[in-house]
């Protein structure tokens, strides 16, 4: 039976839509992989990448494209919204079906060998292919961003999994590993300041107290005016999207700003939107079931 794996490479780049669709060649050029979308955003100047194939395809375009985005992105002048620490920032890789959680740190572990012995990138294994508790953290490992990780990487606590201890010059550093699927979630403010997203994004946050398996922050959105509170739901089942838009509402009305829209970056699983859909709709005895694309898939 085929294995296949979901990867979501983020690259940092969202303006140049001639770079991204060269980053995004390998994938696209493999009729053997699914190519699920591609989202650039000029505001994070970032790509995320969704892909499904089968685990040797993935591994060949993700490389590729790897070399693709260390050749075309030059961190010592790129400037987003998003956190970022290297060109291809991070590489996750998702078990969707046949294949255990096990065998994607397995992959995780052959690709940032490869990024790191053909490109000369550090690379850090993180979540479920995570080598140290300090490691399993996206966030903390992507600390101190690109600028700060010529120091950060001298410390004995932060030898990269694989590479030498220094950045790549232009390239930075790239963080691979294995973890569930997870949904990236904006919720947009009808307001220019940057503190309220902030505060907002504290209440929401397990690291602050908020919800657990929320990660969030604020970010500024200039082009089109607005600030928004970005974030990775990391397990719906326990903490859905319905309810962490209806908290981020509660707590923009103690600022006087209102939620005027929000986005998925990225796939989603029917079960997660099916959970807000029976909570908005109040609907009873509703299940995933009941969707007709559903059965279709089965």
């Amino acid at each position: 039976m085929k294995k296949l794996v979901q990867c979501v490479p983020n690259y940092s780049e969202g303006k140049n839509l001639e770079i991204i669709e060269k980053i995004a060649a390998p994938f696209k050029n493999n009729k053997n992989i699914k190519f699920m979308g591609c989202e650039p955003d000029p505001d994070y100047n970032r790509t995320v990448i969704t892909v499904i194939g089968e685990p040797d395809d993935i591994i060949e375009a993700v490389v590729q494209s790897v070399g693709i985005a260390e050749e075309l992105i030059d961190m010592r002048i790129q400037r987003g919204e998003h956190l970022r620490m290297g060109a291809t920032d991070v590489i996750p890789f998702i078990p969707i079906k046949n294949i255990t959680m096990s065998e994607c740190v397995d992959i995780s572990k052959v690709v940032a060998k490869k990024i790191s012995e053909s490109f000369n990138i550090p690379t850090f294994l993180y979540e479920e292919s995570s080598t140290a508790p300090n490691r399993y953290s996206l966030p903390s490992i992507r600390k101190g961003e690109f600028e700060g990780m010529i120091e950060k990487l001298k410390l004995d606590e932060w030898q990269p999994d694989f590479g030498e201890r220094s950045p790549h010059p232009t390239a930075g550093v790239t963080a691979v590993g294995g973890r569930m699927p997870l949904i990236a979630y904006n919720i947009n403010l009808d307001t220019t300041n940057i503190n309220i997203a902030k505060e907002i994004s504290k209440a929401i946050r397990f690291s602050s107290g908020g919800f657990k398996f929320i990660q969030a922050g604020p970010a500024e959105i200039k082009e089109k005016g607005y600030v928004q509170v970005t974030m990775n739901i990391k397990d719906f089942k326990k903490n859905p999207i319905y309810r962490v838009f209806e908290t981020v509402k509660m707590e923009a009305k103690r600022y006087g700003v209102n939620v005027i829209g929000s986005e998925i970056i990225g796939s989603v699983s029917i079960e997660a939107l099916s959970d807000s859909i029976q909570y908005y709709l109040g609907l009873e005895n509703f299940s995933v079931e009941k969707i007709i694309e559903n059965e279709l898939l089965k």
